[in-house]
């Protein structure tokens, strides 16, 4: 049976307690003159009121199948077991999700995500390295209900993706997201490769928080070039024909983002706009977390250049995360989108301090 939660933040009447602080303050004269941080103390009683109801639903569920497993024990009833076991796995399922969700801490995790995928070295194995990875992430996102929308993409020469860009709609998107910004390595046989042979290929992921209206970020027009072409991807005929396609690139940190996919130039100006956004605040994250990362002692960049996990599909098939040391060999239910155990595992050790920079390169 499942344990009920307790202490920290899965304490309950903590939680009704905090909601009842931010009701007197909804209620408070001038509390919309500042309408941004109305919407902020809004967003946070509305988080909380959502969290505190659904430990109150589990705990009630934990509660009812303590009453249903003292029948079954009376009845001995083996169809009544058989569902009681499948009630609980349910319900346990449950816990587990909302507690991975009690780990997200930062202040974007309640944000939409924008993922970019980028093939790296090994050629036309990395392009058809990164449409897996991107499938991979897209998966994880439809088993949660989230939408998945491409901005974004660059098909390979022979395979696959030189690169994808996508927004990912869902609560807390980014917060779950984040942990798979980093490169991702793959071993196996190369189905390019006539003789068959053993090949690495790396592709790296980038995932940016969408940023609303409860988050400043300054970025001046002057700043950015613009440019126009001809999108080069799947589109229809409207979209090959005309100079819909746009390119921004921030010349005092040389990040540029593009967009093709709209139909129109309007369209996917405003798309490119959005990205740039994500993309500078997510470098200011990046550098918050390296100046911490220096405050505990730790060593190197924190960033999406670094190796975080490994693939091998041959000789033996494993999913390994450099960060945590977590290992699983189900390899196809990873590819399937199946990365719950690795984003609980990763925010677990995020807020344990964890040192992962110095760990010593894989095989």
């Amino acid at each position: 049976m499942p344990s009920p939660p307790s202490g920290g933040i899965f304490d309950i009447p903590t939680l009704r307690r905090r909601i009842a602080i931010l009701d007197e303050d909804t209620q408070a004269s001038g509390f919309w003159d500042d309408p941004r941080a109305a919407q902020e103390l809004l967003r946070e009683r509305n988080a909380l009121i959502a969290r505190a109801d659904t430990w109150d639903g589990l705990l009630s569920r934990t509660k009812d199948l303590d009453d249903y497993l003292d029948l079954a024990r009376e009845s001995l009833d083996e169809s009544f077991i058989l569902d009681l076991e499948s009630d609980l796995l349910v319900v346990e399922a449950d816990f587990e999700r909302e507690e991975t969700k009690n780990l997200l801490s930062g202040e974007a995790d309640h944000c939409y995500a924008i993922v970019s995928v980028q093939a790296g070295a090994g050629g036309v194995d990395a392009m058809d390295w990164c449409e897996m990875l991107a499938r991979m992430l897209t998966r994880f996102g439809e088993r949660q209900g989230w939408k998945v929308e491409i901005l974004d993409e660059h098909p390979g020469d022979e395979a696959g993706l030189k690169s994808i860009t996508f927004r990912v709609q869902g609560e807390s998107a980014y917060g779950y997201l984040r942990s798979e910004r980093g490169v991702h390595r793959l071993v196996r046989l190369s189905p390019f490769d006539s003789a068959h042979r053993r090949h690495t290929s790396f592709a790296s992921v980038e995932v940016a928080p969408e940023i609303d209206d409860t988050i400043d970020i300054d970025l001046k027009e002057g700043d950015v070039t613009m440019d126009f072409y001809r999108a080069s991807s799947a589109g229809g005929q409207h979209v090959n024909k005309t100079s819909s396609a746009v390119r921004l690139t921030h010349v005092p940190t040389g990040i540029a983002v593009t967009s093709q996919n709209e139909r129109s130039q309007h369209q996917n100006r405003a798309t490119a706009w959005k990205v740039l956004r994500a993309r500078l605040y997510e470098r200011e994250l990046e550098k918050r977390e390296e100046e911490a990362a220096k405050a505990r002692g730790m060593q190197g960049t924190i960033g999406w250049g670094m190796q975080i996990r490994s693939y091998v599909f041959q000789p033996y098939t494993q999913v390994k995360d450099k960060r945590t040391g977590l290992e699983v060999s189900d390899v196809q239910g990873v590819m399937d989108g199946k990365l719950e155990p690795f984003i609980t595992a990763y925010l677990r050790h995020q807020l344990e301090g964890g040192d992962w920079l110095n760990a010593g390169d894989e095989d």
